[in-house]
């Protein structure tokens, strides 16, 4: 019985033992995952890097082996040396110049190269010759553009060559040639856009396919004579993104995986892979020359505009993480996600390079990133849901087989006897036991049967359901319900037979008829102290004096008798407290009594309770009756207790805004005094004492009388209106013999 009560427990503890090593398992792998991933971003970053090292190096070592041939390097010192060139002094240059350009294999190997112009500057930073000239159209006598001076003049300065990253170049206002070249889009011939003409940028007659705006990047290398000395540099025109994109594409990360470069500012300097979506997400204009390199600032949005954000227009936008940190010269890798410029979540690696004063990242979705975590998280979730479902589902099957079994047990006690006893029907439940109503064969009258089932028949519930009926056996008052019979049968099942009681106890009596008339509680009291006055005679004190524990009846002919029931919570006077009867369940319960009518010194310390502590209980009980209230109210049994010890209780007449006769108040009040010497010593003092107050309103036969006749006929009428009601809806009274709140 029990293996099977409990067997939903197993799916459920199975559940909670995946999700714990879920847990375990998703701290590792993500730890693992994020070694991984830390690892192959960096080897990306690394490839990257390395690339674009071996690329610029390569580009100064050919600009140097340029300037190193004899014809080149002849021509060129030659052309360095002529004074400066005027309109009308221009012949002699221009046909150097030609003559450095134009020679069989230079422009055919600068195409070869990849290099879409070359230009031949003085130490006075000025252009004495490019390869414009071929074309009808150069810069000779044209200062380099101011921004590259600095560089220029380091190259002089060193004698080694230098590697210019991408810029945009500004034509020279007031100038004709400026607002012409700026009037057709272009700056150059031989440029396209963004990208200066490598080879699939030419068309076939040597002019651009598209023109737009220029960004280009140069490489430099000085022109030495014979001794040494610096006169010049050669320059070359580099396509930064057709060279640039094919070497940052070396390696990825994934399939969203993207590797970019940025300059101090934050500035993409290359372009970016997903132009496209940029252009659809209006980061950039959508108009086909429209470019991200040099154009887009590598900013955090605040949210994934992938997914509909849209940032607010008022607020400054914070660069990328991994680009604020690479600015701040820094190296490393995060894989907790941030967001990158399209605001989708990200983990990635930055290096900033500052010999070459530009950043390079490498990134890839965390989406991505992470698919495998996520799909491990997806698995162990479905196997927990799964194992918690078949909880659920073995549970509700146990509780119907619960169920199930209970009307099975009561159907064969209904259909058999125990001993001389047949079970009619079940009037009461509590957490003792069941009790039926049941005839006896022989003796021929209806009693009560209280059974301890098989199922809650565990040695403590045993223990204290044969100290109930052995201690009440000893107690003969009429007030007291009487017990004939005790015993259990060959199957397990513990029952003892009293008598039948028809009636109501008080918990009910005021819920159906609210706050009784003082006399009538006093009546009530009186024999409720006359019960008492019996069991602490022999030393027993019952510890739960409550409504429900009071049964009244019209009985033998006398109208409101009182029956008190329930003393499976009695304690000897004279025993110690851990060997007092129901200790066990006590120290289970935590607390003995209820706690709405429980004395004071039954909370702290609760070895102390006497035959004093059942009147401050049977106080609380003539509060209630009288006013239908509580005598404290508390959102918690800790804040009960706490009433009970230290506060005060309001008068019941001030409670309910009723006058009460004083002498019977003023007795009620005594009874709930914290110190037990304040209150009456006995029941039987407390018992004279509302004799007393009976003298003035005595609560009279005919009173009593008259009462029963009215509730006869309500219970009457009820019963005939549950009678009309379908079946399921048919309700017993219930004698709630054991129903306590410990």
């Amino acid at each position: 019985m029990t293996t099977g009560k409990h067997l939903w427990l197993v799916p459920l503890l199975l559940a909670l033992l995946i999700g714990g090593t879920g847990w375990w398992t998703d701290r590792q792998l993500r730890q693992t995952i994020e070694q991984e991933l830390r690892a192959d971003l960096q080897t990306t970053l690394e490839a990257n890097v390395t690339a674009l090292e071996i690329w610029m190096a390569n580009q100064k070592r050919l600009a140097a082996a340029l300037t190193e041939e004899p014809r080149f390097k002849s021509l060129a010192l030659e052309l360095l040396e002529q004074p400066a060139a005027t309109p009308t002094n221009r012949t002699v240059p221009n046909e150097v110049s030609r003559q450095l350009f134009a020679s069989e294999h230079m422009p055919e190997r600068l195409r070869t190269l990849g290099y879409g112009l070359a230009q031949l500057v003085n130490t006075n930073f000025t252009i004495v010759a490019d390869t414009g000239r071929t074309r009808g159209r150069d810069r000779q006598g044209a200062p380099v553009f101011e921004e590259l001076q600095p560089k220029y003049a380091e190259l002089f300065a060193s004698g080694e060559p230098i590697l210019i990253t991408p810029f945009r170049i500004r034509p020279p206002e007031n100038s004709r040639r400026a607002l012409n070249l700026a009037g057709e889009r272009r700056l150059r011939p031989g440029f396209d856009s963004d990208h200066p003409p490598g080879p699939s940028r030419w068309s076939t007659n040597g002019e651009p396919a598209r023109r737009r705006s220029l960004s280009v990047m140069q490489v430099a290398a000085p022109v030495k004579d014979n001794v040494g000395e610096t006169r010049g540099a050669l320059a070359l025109i580099i396509n930064p993104n057709a060279e640039f994109t094919r070497i940052l594409s070396v390696a990825r990360s994934g399939n969203s995986g993207e590797t970019f470069a940025f300059d101090e500012e934050g500035l993409l300097i290359f372009e970016s892979r997903f132009d496209a979506e940029l252009k659809g997400l209006k980061l950039l204009p959508n108009e086909p020359e429209a470019v991200s390199a040099l154009t887009l600032t590598l900013r955090d949005p605040g949210g994934d505009l992938t997914r509909g954000f849209v940032p607010a227009t008022n607020s400054p936008q914070p660069l990328m993480l991994m680009v604020e940190n690479a600015r701040a010269g820094g190296t490393g890798v995060e894989t907790e996600t941030f967001r990158d410029y399209r605001g989708v979540p990200v983990v990635g690696a930055w290096r900033w390079l500052p010999k070459y004063g530009f950043g390079v990242g490498t990134k890839i979705d965390a989406y991505e990133a992470f698919q495998t975590l996520r799909m491990v998280r997806r698995i162990f979730l479905l196997l927990f849901l799964l194992l918690v479902l078949a909880s659920l589902v073995i549970l509700l099957f146990s509780y119907k087989q619960v169920i199930w079994r209970r009307r099975l047990s009561e159907a064969e006690l209904k259909a058999r006897q125990l001993g001389q006893y047949k079970l009619l029907e079940k009037i009461g439940e509590g957490g003792m036991g069941v009790v039926y109503k049941a005839h006896h064969s022989l003796l021929r009258r209806e009693t009560a049967l209280k059974l301890l089932l098989p199922e809650r028949a565990d040695p403590a519930a045993v223990a204290r359901f044969e100290q109930e009926v052995q201690l009440t056996c000893r107690l003969t008052h009429p007030n007291t319900i009487q017990v004939y019979d005790y015993g259990h049968t060959p199957d397990g099942i513990f029952y003892y037979a009293m008598e039948y009681l028809d009636g109501l106890n008080l918990q009910q009596l005021v819920r159906r008829y609210g706050p009784q008339p003082e006399a009538r509680v006093a009546y009530i009291l009186r024999q409720i102290c006359d019960s008492l006055a019996e069991a602490h005679g022999v030393g027993l004190i019952h510890r739960d004096i409550k409504p429900a524990n009071v049964f009244l009846c019209d009985r033998g002919g006398l109208p409101d008798s009182v029956k008190v029931l329930d003393f499976g919570l009695v304690k000897r006077v004279d025993a110690a407290p851990d060997t007092a009867a129901g200790a066990e369940f006590a120290s289970r319960e935590g607390l003995v009594g209820t706690p709405n009518f429980i004395a004071p010194e039954m909370i702290n310390p609760p070895h102390l309770a006497d035959a004093r502590s059942d009147l401050y209980s049977l106080g609380v009980l003539g509060y209630w009756l009288l006013t239908g209230l509580e005598i404290f109210e508390g959102d918690s049994l800790a804040e009960l207790c706490r009433k009970h010890l230290t506060e005060n209780p309001v008068p019941p007449g001030l409670r309910v805004g009723i006058a009460f006769n004083l002498g019977f108040e003023t007795l009620l009040l005594r009874c709930l005094e914290k110190d037990p010497a304040a209150r009456p010593q006995s029941a039987v003092e407390l018992a004279r004492q509302l004799s007393a107050c009976l003298i003035l309103d005595p609560w009279t036969s005919e009173r009593r009388s008259n009462w029963w006749i009215e509730h006869r006929k309500s219970s009457a009428s009820q019963a005939k209106s549950v009678a009309a009601l379908p079946s399921s809806l048919e309700k017993t009274v219930k004698i709630e013999f054991a129903d306590r709140t410990p």
